[in-house]
């Protein structure tokens, strides 16, 4: 293949490099598009824009492979755990030991937030979506934390890396028990990072908590599935803004923000408004499976298929069986978890589904998983946000470190022309 890529405008020929991945991804370099021909590219949505070079994730949703530095999904969600994991997408590299002691001891050193943080929480209606106090929250961990890191110092990197990773569970925890009028906890040093999620979350005042093993092993693999997904919405976000190097806890905030919507972390909340749907008009499981094969019925079935990946969702083969464990473990009865399981059993053998590889994807098991705990569905999108705090760290340390440019998309305009102004006693 020529190392080239010809473009023709008005007759004139211009040649632009092809950059090749490690994987075999091409590129075609147009850095120096605007200024040889004048013209730039029109790509709504950037779905065939790179907009960086990355080492960190590489995702095939053709051949449903997803992989962190160079470790498939399915050997880190079997093998590892979500605090390894995240010290492999920061720093590139699976930690000796004696680093993942220094690593996990260093975020326990910063794990206690500013008490001052109370009050800010305090000014939230019990009504707030979680997601939009998590954002709040963690923008004005900037206010506390006002320092800004010299990303050329190892040292203070390791240091505001470690501080994120231990406030931003705390906080994120703290939106649920302001929602739910519980006290707020604080995070215990004695127990590992998940197990500290479970406890920051539901552990009461009143009585002794222990979390159940199998519920911390199946969270523990959905962090990891969660940690990072290349070049999605809120991890482009967090780069572009870390781009015009803003702080850390504002770049977090502005990949909250984005990960809220819908179409991305609010996808598992979404899987279970749908069954609640279902629910509330009779449970009809077959009605709706036939709804949703009705090309001209706008009812779609949510948490079926992915954007990305093409034949399967590699994630969702991992979390099914932690799904199945932790409905086992829990033995919950819940009539929407069962219109749940009738949706999967027609989705992997309906040939309608399979020839269109509509599988149940990592939302759909995910929010399963959830309602199983008893996780209100507001919070969904708040759990998806711990998991791909890793992820997002690491895009804006590579991001930092390579002293990428900052962001600035170009537009198409197709407005008015000049028009002369007219006095307002004229219009």
């Amino acid at each position: 293949m020529s190392n080239i890529a010809t473009l023709e405008i008005d007759g004139k020929k211009y040649e632009f490099p092809l950059v090749v991945g490690t994987e075999n991804e091409v590129a075609i370099d147009i850095k120096k598009l605007r200024g040889e021909t004048g013209a730039i590219t029109l790509d709504p949505g950037y779905k065939n824009t790179g907009a960086c070079e990355s080492e960190i994730t590489f995702l095939n949703g053709e051949e449903g492979i997803l992989r962190y530095r160079g470790y498939s999904i399915e050997d880190l969600a079997s093998k590892s755990n979500f605090i390894e994991v995240s010290y492999l997408l920061i720093f590139g590299e699976l930690p000796t030991a004696a680093e993942l002691e220094k690593f996990e001891k260093t975020i326990k050193k910063y794990t206690l937030v500013n008490e001052e943080m109370k009050n800010i929480i305090d000014g939230f209606p019990k009504t707030a979506h979680p997601m939009g106090v998590l954002a709040s929250l963690t923008s004005a961990l900037t206010a506390f934390n006002p320092k800004a890191v010299d990303v050329s110092n190892e040292k203070d990197m390791y240091e505001a890396i470690c501080k994120t990773i231990a406030k931003f569970l705390v906080i994120a925890t703290w939106t649920y028990r302001k929602a739910m009028g519980y006290p707020l906890n604080y995070y215990d040093n004695a127990q590992g990072y998940v197990e500290n999620f479970m406890q920051l979350m539901f552990a009461l005042p009143t009585d002794k908590y222990k979390a159940d093993p199998v519920v911390v092993g199946a969270l523990d693999k959905l962090f990891i599935l969660h940690a990072d997904h290349e070049q999605n919405c809120s991890t482009s976000t967090v780069r572009m803004v870390g781009s015009s190097h803003a702080s850390l806890f504002a770049s977090i905030s502005a990949g909250v923000s984005a990960l809220w919507g819908p179409l991305h972390g609010g996808a598992n909340q979404a899987v279970l408004e749908m069954l609640e749907e279902i629910q509330n008009n009779g449970g009809d499981v077959e009605k709706y499976i036939a709804k949703a094969k009705d090309k001209d019925d706008s009812f779609r079935l949510m948490g079926f298929g992915h954007r990305v990946y093409k034949n399967f969702d590699p994630r969702a083969k991992i979390i099914k069986k932690a799904a199945d464990d932790v409905l086992g473990a829990l033995g919950v009865e819940d009539p929407i978890l069962d219109i749940a399981k009738k949706l999967e059993q027609a989705a992997l053998e309906d040939e309608y589904f399979k020839s269109r590889n509509l599988y149940p994807n990592v939302d759909f098991y995910s929010g399963i998983i959830y309602r199983a705990m008893g996780i209100p569905t507001q919070m969904f999108t708040v759990l998806f946000a711990i998991g791909r705090l890793p992820g997002w760290i690491a895009q804006w340390k590579e991001m930092r470190l390579r002293n990428e440019p900052i962001g600035r998309p170009r537009q198409v305009y197709i407005g008015e022309n000049l028009r002369d102004f007219k006095a307002i006693n004229e219009r």
